[in-house]
Order: structure tokens, then C-alpha cells, then sequence
């Protein structure tokens, strides 16, 4: 009888720090400040990390700022096409801190069937994408958006705290609906602080 050594070495997660957040009417892209967008050799270095999955945006108010927007996936497309070369699987992150384009934002009763129907669209211009995090910390989102003001719609109590919440939470839900429907095998991946 042979005996063979297995390790459990856990896999190395990750993501990029890609907000979007709206205060009043400016928006304020993290990528753009950090330089990620016209930067080459940013996943080279992440991949020397050793990472295995990354949090990688797709985000929402990026691609489509109006509604009727017609989506270059174009800079998205190469950036996955280097992380698969890099052996690094995605998770697909939709909204990260934000709430949304410009026409939406987190108490619009619209804004769960709206990200719905962007979610739909990235998973069909990316089917090979498997794990998806539709909204990113939803919890600390509506607390900046709704219960301490900070971020869009700049709202300071209970009732829009728990209304953005439910919203983004139900966001979530018919997101990986929709996702489902043209990918069955998509997984969420739901973070939270």
C-alpha cells in the first residue's frame, strides 16, 4: 500500500478595490484614481501573489452611466482574457459601494430589476464567468447611503437604511436569476464586512 502526502494549502482570494460611489452628483472611481485603467502589468503583479480568484469589476455604473448606453465590454474583454491566461478565475463584481448609474440609485423600487438586466448582459457577453458578487458589502452600503448620509441618495435614517438594503439584497436575488437562466452553474459569492 502506497501512501501518498496531501497538503491543504488554502487558496489565495483577492480583489481590487474598485468603488464607484456617488456623492450628490459626482462620481468617484477608484480605478481611475488608482490609475488601474491605463496602467499594463497590474494583473501580471497580481498573479505573482499567487492568487487563484479575484474580485475583478464589471461594474455597472462604468459600463452603462445611461440607460440606454451602448456597452463597450472591450477594455473588460482583454483584462479577462489576461486573467485567465494567468490562470485566476473571476468573480464577476457588479456594483461595489455604489448605487448605481445615474438613472437608479438605491431606493428607486427600479433598482433590483435594473441591475437584474445589467447582470443578464455580462453574463451573456461573458459566459465563462462562474462566481458573481452582484453588490459588494450591501450592509455597508446602505449605512453609508441611507443611515449616515455619505454616499447617494444621502439619507439619514432607519426607513432608507433598511429600503436600500432590502433593495440590494433583492438586487442580488434576481441578479443571479438572471445570471442562471444563461449560466445554471454560476455560483454568488456574497462579501460582507
Amino acid at each position: 500500500m502506497q501512501v501518498t502526502e496531501t497538503t491543504n494549502i488554502p487558496e489565495i482570494w483577492g480583489g481590487i478595490e474598485c468603488t464607484i460611489n456617488r456623492v450628490q452628483d459626482r462620481f468617484f472611481d477608484q480605478l481611475a484614481y488608482s490609475g488601474h485603467y491605463t496602467r499594463e502589468g497590474d494583473i501580471a503583479q497580481l498573479a505573482k501573489t499567487g492568487i487563484r480568484k479575484i474580485r475583478y469589476p464589471i461594474l455597472w455604473e462604468k459600463h452603462q452611466p445611461q440607460r440606454e448606453s451602448i456597452i463597450d465590454w472591450t477594455w473588460t474583454q482583454n483584462q479577462l482574457r489576461e486573467l485567465k491566461a494567468h490562470n485566476i478565475d473571476v468573480i464577476a463584481g457588479l456594483v461595489h459601494h455604489g448605487s448605481g448609474p445615474a438613472f437608479t440609485h438605491l431606493l428607486d423600487d427600479q433598482f433590483p430589476f435594473l441591475l437584474a438586466e445589467y447582470a443578464a448582459k455580462v453574463a451573456e457577453q461573458f459566459p465563462e464567468i462562474q462566481y458573481y458578487t452582484p453588490v459588494n458589502e450591501p450592509l455597508t452600503t446602505a449605512r453609508f447611503s441611507g443611515l449616515y448620509g455619505f454616499w447617494y441618495p444621502h439619507k439619514t435614517d432607519d426607513g432608507s437604511f433598511l429600503k436600500a438594503l432590502i433593495n440590494e439584497m433583492k438586487g442580488v436575488v434576481l441578479s443571479m436569476q438572471a445570471i442562471r437562466k444563461i449560466n445554471p452553474q454560476a455560483k454568488l459569492v456574497q462579501t460582507e464586512d
